[in-house]
């Protein structure tokens, strides 16, 4: 038997002690590429893998490349040239100084998703034959290709595209502890034996420095590293000089990210050339939403720059570098920084700036239990005031945006009302004093949350207009329909919003929530075929959403995929062990299973953990019942209507359950008041109160509901109070020959 080929993990001090490790590979297609950040920075062996395979897929299936631009372009930026951008937004082509968005963490999730997809079809579709890529120096890799790669090992089927990962012993980052869980369970180990790293023949020192410096200082070869270590400053210097003019001459903007500023910093202009480097650098990235590599360049660039004789440099480094800690929720190095700031800088600007991002870090950056909104006021209070005396060129836009952050914390605060009234009057400013097409970006900023606060305020279909009018203008923004698409569903326009989330997951890389939203909304019109697929590919995505897990399962259960549901259950309590929702879910199943035992013990543990779940309430009420333990039964049910208010099929059982102990005059008003509910069988619940009226000898009552039962048509109920009635033709005196529903209840 043939043995099926598994993803890899090398394992070796140095990349020439994991070359040897490396198996033969049969006939592939192989690609080894080199994902140390310092190379091309964010997706540095993605970005070289890009580079060689893109002009082939461009040949031989461009639709795959129209698909999957977004992710393309971003991840190598040197691609312009065979992938002409299409798809641009008012984000992407704001000029720096109107650049007032930045996307948010998860933005890298869905461009790792696409670049997945797009690798598995190009294996699949244009290569001819299985794939193979190693990736190595993963451990100095950037978390965007940790990220990827925790994605592809998990996604990616080795018998088609079999992916090597390179490490040495030491463990990975901990923001890589996806990478780490998915190369163990999903790649094989292969540690590699030691090995002499020395090359082979002797070579002079200044050739082993200048190895060093045109491996982008990757080289792990213990006498290249020693030989630079040694070097004299001038020849590293000039070395460092020369190796970035080589690589700005190729163009790549993906080496703009890793090597050029490296060689920059470490060559003989570094507070120069150095500098520049690095804040291009880190503002692509922080314009591109790569975070993680935007904190490691502005820290290198804040070092560089000296606050004394370039006070712009030194704020535009640390404005870079507190942008992407507060949006990863480094929130207290952030808030250092701009203090910092503040106590360095007497300029305007800076003070307001500073005020604005503090603002943000208490009203949006912290965790829900460290927000402060009150604080966050007097911050915005303060950038509005400082806003308010710079020159007119500046005053009505900063003004403007200022505000808008303010409406941010009003809103947050439940002060619905300010919080459009400060948009609207930004919009209105900006609209009278800008021209029209200034600040765009911005423009469609306000009016988006505009439409957002007056659909909170409960002004839907204004919402709607608005949101409509920023789509008109900035039509490839996925979030937008997204955001519409929900609005549409408030107002009960279904056909509106699955068109909307169509076009969101037609013009974004693949986007979880898009599809988790529609798959709910699709479940709610009845086509569980369409939920089953949606939730079943946020699930490919995600394994553990939780949300997707749950919904997924309850619909398998509901429409008797019972082998189904229980696969979702296990799974999802694998990742989700103190899941309410699931233990509930694996207790109707073993309800299905006929182990009541079983059921009681996963809606009393679900309980446990969540006294709020109504579900777990009602289901071990029928336990209960079933037992003989009726005020228990009742307990449960009269909490559960707590919790959700009238319900007619709660009401309905605690009716029964009130029948059951005798207590008619209990039964009777759950009946009534389950009657008056529009989701009420009415049919069912005339005919129950009918016979607790009879049993207390309201025979008038009686008579009167079973008469309704029968107007309504509703069989069987409708034939059985046909004939009750016709049994007591003869007699209308209460007591005497009472009606009763008899064995038929």
């Amino acid at each position: 038997m043939t043995e099926q080929p598994a993803h890899l993990w090398i394992v070796g001090a140095t990349r020439r002690e994991r070359d040897l490790a490396l198996p033969a590979l049969g006939t592939v297609e192989f690609h080894a590429v080199n994902s140390h950040r310092r190379c091309r920075g964010p997706y540095s062996g993605t970005a070289a893998l890009l580079n060689r395979i893109v002009p082939k897929v461009r040949a031989g299936a461009p639709a795959l490349i129209d698909a999957h631009e977004v992710e393309l372009l971003s991840m190598a930026p040197g691609l312009e040239a065979v992938v002409e951008p299409s798809r641009e937004t008012l984000t992407s082509l704001a000029v720096p100084e109107e650049r007032t968005r930045f996307y948010g963490p998860g933005r890298t999730r869905r461009l790792v998703h696409g670049m997945v997809e797009f690798l598995n079809a190009y294996a699949d579709a244009v290569a001819g034959q299985p794939v193979a890529v190693r990736f190595d120096a993963v451990h100095a890799a950037d978390a965007t290709e940790q990220e990827l790669l925790a994605v592809l090992l998990r996604r990616a089927d080795p018998a088609r595209l079999r992916v090597i990962v390179g490490t040495t012993e030491s463990p990975l980052p901990e923001h890589a502890a996806e990478l780490t869980s998915a190369l163990l369970r999903h790649a094989v180990r292969v540690d590699a034996p030691a090995a002499d790293d020395t090359t082979a023949g002797v070579r002079e020192s200044a050739d082993l420095v200048r190895a060093y410096v045109e491996s982008d200082g990757t080289s792990d070869v213990a006498e290249e590293r020693a030989a630079y270590e040694s070097a004299p400053a001038g020849l590293r210097t000039a070395l460092h000089d020369e190796r970035a003019a080589v690589l700005e001459e190729t163009l790549s903007r993906s080496f703009r990210l890793g090597a050029i500023p490296y060689h920059r910093e470490h060559g003989s202009d570094p507070r120069g050339a150095g500098l520049r480097s690095l804040l291009e650098a880190s503002g692509h990235c922080v314009d591109m939403g790569f975070y993680h590599a935007a904190i490691d360049l502005g820290r290198r660039a804040r070092a560089l720059a000296d606050p004394a004789r370039d006070e712009q440099a030194y704020c535009l480094a640390s404005t870079r570098l507190t942008n992407s800690l507060a949006v990863l929720g480094h929130t207290d190095e952030a808030e250092e920084i701009y203090f910092d700031l503040r106590g360095r800088f007497t300029t305007p600007m800076v003070h307001l700036f500073s005020n604005y991002a503090l603002g943000m870090i208490y009203t949006r950056h912290r965790g829900p239990e460290a927000r402060n909104h009150h604080t966050a006021r007097v911050h915005l209070h303060t950038a509005i005031a400082l806003a308010a005396n710079l020159p007119d060129a500046q005053e009505s836009f900063q003004t403007v945006f200022q505000q808008n952050g303010l409406a941010l914390i009003e809103m947050h605060l439940g002060n619905l009302p300010e919080a459009e009234r400060l948009v609207s009057e930004g919009l209105a400013r900006l609209d009278a004093e800008l021209a029209p097409g200034e600040h765009l970006l911005h423009r469609s900023v306000l009016l988006h949350n505009r439409g957002q606060v007056r659909a909170a305020l409960g002004r839907v279909e204004e919402g709607i207009a608005d949101i409509s009018q920023v789509i008109d203008a900035d039509p490839n923004h996925p979030e937008y329909y997204f955001d519409r698409a929900s609005l549409y569903r408030r107002l009960g326009d279904t056909d509106a919003a699955l068109a909307d989330y169509q076009t969101a997951m037609d013009i974004s890389p693949p986007f979880p929530e898009a599809h988790y939203n529609r798959a709910d909304l699709r479940a709610e019109t009845g086509d569980i075929e369409g939920a089953l697929s949606d939730f079943g590919y946020v699930l490919e995505l995600e394994p553990d959403d939780l949300r997707a897990r749950v919904n997924r399962a309850s619909l398998r259960l509901e429409s008797g995929d019972l082998a189904g549901a229980r696969e979702d259950v296990s799974a999802g309590l694998t990742h989700h062990p103190d899941s309410a929702d699931l233990l509930c879910t694996r207790g109707l199943l073993s309800l299905e299973d006929g182990d009541a035992d079983a059921a009681l013990r996963d809606f009393t543990s679900a309980l446990e953990l969540d006294p709020t779940l109504y579900e777990a309430l009602a289901n071990r009420a029928v336990i209960w019942q079933d037992r003989g333990r009726s005020p228990d039964a009742i307990a449960d049910l009269t909490r559960a209507l707590e919790l959700v208010g009238p319900n007619a099929s709660l009401l309905y059982n605690r009716g029964y359950v009130h029948r059951a102990a005798g207590h008619w005059r209990d039964a009777i008003h759950d009946y009534t008041a389950a009657l008056d509910l529009p989701d009420a069988d009415r049919a069912e619940l005339l005919w129950e109160r009918a016979g607790c009226r009879a049993e207390i000898g309201d025979v008038t009552g009686c008579r009167a509901d079973l008469t309704v039962c029968v107007r309504l048509g509703d069989e069987p109920y409708a034939t059985r109070a046909r004939s009750r009635l016709e049994q007591t033709a003869d007699t209308d005196a209460p007591g005497r020959h009472p009606v009763t529903t008899g064995s038929d209840t």
